[in-house]
């Protein structure tokens, strides 16, 4: 499988870099493992810190806030009643919820597979020699990353992050750089372009390539 290769400075390669059908070439029958995947990715960055108080734990409320009969109003023993406003909340969050979606290693890399496999099909990844901008400079990665096409929503694939490199693209808000070694469903989903290093591409090949 052929695909958009570019030299360093983004200028169109003489010899296109090569897929691997068993890493981007994947059959993708049914959606069903990507949306788990996608929903665990999701929930296992949840924090759960959302806590409310119950009536326990409201302040006041120590005396009965009129006496039993007589009034002709309903009865109360507490201001701090869930019914009543500024009252307890009843099976709020505690703070203690536990959001994480548990997957197997193999069912991760396959649903990593699939998800390259249908952003190649879509013809979101291209290939680059080596992603280099020395300078550090913002603008000097706004020009590179224009020559390779990429304006809207782009995940950059490297073998390393480098402080030239994180400097140079932090400032980009379409633009998400990850190591190889971390891609994953959500980021590869959510991708308009998908560049890769050629260091990156093999060892992502090399990672996902024994994945059953």
């Amino acid at each position: 499988m052929a695909v958009g290769t570019y030299t360093k400075t983004g200028a169109k390669a003489t010899t296109a870099a090569k897929l691997d059908k068993q890493v981007f070439g994947v059959e993708v029958a049914s959606h069903d493992l990507l949306k788990q995947a996608y929903v665990a990715y999701l929930s296992n960055g949840r924090v759960g810190s959302a806590n409310v108080k119950t009536r326990g734990l409201v302040s006041g409320g120590g005396r009965k806030p009129w006496k039993q009969k007589g009034t002709g109003r309903a009865r109360f023993g507490s201001i701090r009643n869930p019914i009543w406003r500024g009252g307890g909340i009843v099976f709020g969050p505690t703070g203690e919820e536990n959001y994480t979606h548990k997957m197997s290693t193999n069912s991760k890399r396959l649903a990593i597979r699939q998800a390259l496999s249908t952003a190649s099909e879509a013809n979101k990844i291209s290939v680059i020699e080596s992603f280099e901008v020395k300078s550090g400079k913002t603008t000097d990665a706004v020009k590179l990353l224009q020559k390779l096409g990429a304006d809207r929503n782009v995940l950059l694939v490297v073998e390393q992050k480098t402080p030239e490199l994180i400097r140079a693209t932090s400032n980009i808000p379409y633009v998400k750089v990850v190591q190889s070694k971390y891609v994953n469903v959500y980021d590869v989903l959510n991708a308009n372009s998908i560049i890769l290093t050629n260091t990156s591409l093999k060892e992502v090949t090399e990672w996902l390539k024994g994945a059953k």
